[in-house]
This record gives C-alpha cells, structure tokens and sequence, in this order.
C-alpha cells in the first residue's frame, strides 16, 4: 500500500486512509517491459485497469475519489526499434489541458468504498486537446504518472478553508506509463493480448482494444 505523504497535518477523516493498487503483479510485468497506454481522438480505456483497494475510511463520512495525470519529465521520446528502447526526442509539448476523473460512485460512504475493489474503468485516455466528453486529454510520447486522490466531503459551511487537509492523495510508481497512438515494443502488445480478456478477439489481428 502506497501512503501520501503530508498525512501529519490532515483531517482525522483522511489521515489514516491506506490504498493498495489490485492487480500490483500485473503492473510490474508492464513496468518491466516499460508500460505504454494508448491515446485516441474518441478516447480509450487503460489496460491493466487501475483498480486500488481502500481502508482507514470513516464508514458513515462521505468521500469522492478522483484520478489525474501528471507529467513525469518535460520531455518528449521517441522508441528506437533497432536498440528496443524509448529515447530522448526534445523538450515535452506544451501541457495539455489538466483535467481529473471523478469515480463515478462520487460521493459515497467510506463505508462503499471500502466493501469492494474501486475501478476506475470507465476512465479513457484522449490526445484530443478539444475533447468535450471529459476524457483525459495526453501528449503522446510523453510520460505520465497516473495520481489517485481520497477526498472527504466536509459538511461545514466554510469547508473551502480546510480543503488542504481534507484530501490524501497516492501514486504509484509501477503504473507509469507512456502515452502512445499505436503500441511501440511489440513485447508490450504481447502482454496486453495475452493479459486483457477483451483482447481475445484480436489474437490474430492488429489489437485495436
């Protein structure tokens, strides 16, 4: 399980909050091989799904959980196919719009929260800088580090004053990942194939899910 850091100066409602990533072992294998995610104009879903496990909640208080995406370096890359590795291309693009994706369940009790896995899979991923569905809008050839944020709902009526200490946020860092339009190490391809059950359809053809 991954803590945020700062948990010293937090609301109690937030301050004991633990995520642990699912499917941790799956990350690891893509973040060997160097994780890649693909971008499309109408949006697509990432694979593996990020799907986290929360405990430390307070079960009647109210939370919504949300992700963003953060530049991991102000470059842009490029994959060199002949050495099978991503190099330096130039500095980054300029930053597209930043934008976060509420859990859809938001907001809820602590309680729900923690009764089962939380998936953000209806997240998708966008290279289009004027996408108007809420997607996540990426550079790509670019690094990200996908970020989660628990955010209690605080019912006092100046609550805006205490919005620092009412949210505790985690990353991971084995679900890194560039963003891509097409799959670069063909190695890459393989596990996504071999490891997303929606793949099955396209074993003999180009995967395009």
């Amino acid at each position: 399980a991954a803590e945020g850091p700062g948990s010293g100066t937090k609301n109690q409602r937030v301050c004991h909050v633990a995520v642990q990533l699912e499917m941790g072992g799956l990350w690891q294998q893509f973040n060997r091989l160097g994780t890649e995610m693909i971008v499309t104009k109408a949006g697509r879903r990432m694979f593996p799904t990020f799907q986290v496990k929360l405990s430390g909640l307070d079960p009647l208080a109210d939370y919504v959980l949300l992700m963003d995406f953060v530049p991991l370096d102000d470059k842009r890359y490029r994959y060199a196919f002949h050495s099978s590795s991503w190099l330096v291309a130039g500095r980054a693009d300029p930053v597209a719009p930043g934008r976060v994706h509420f859990h859809p369940d938001s907001p809820a009790k602590g309680a729900q929260w923690m009764r089962q896995i939380v998936s953000f899979d209806k997240l998708k991923l966008t290279n289009n800088l004027l996408d108007d569905n809420g997607h996540i809008i990426l550079n790509s050839m670019h690094r990200y580090q996908p970020r989660f944020h628990v955010v209690f709902v605080d019912p006092r009526r100046d609550s805006e004053r205490f919005a620092h200490e009412n949210f505790k946020s985690f990353s991971f860092p084995e679900t890194q990942f560039m963003a891509v339009t097409a799959y670069q190490n063909h190695r890459i391809t393989q596990l996504k194939i071999a490891s997303n059950p929606f793949a099955k359809g396209f074993r003999d053809c180009e995967p395009e899910a």
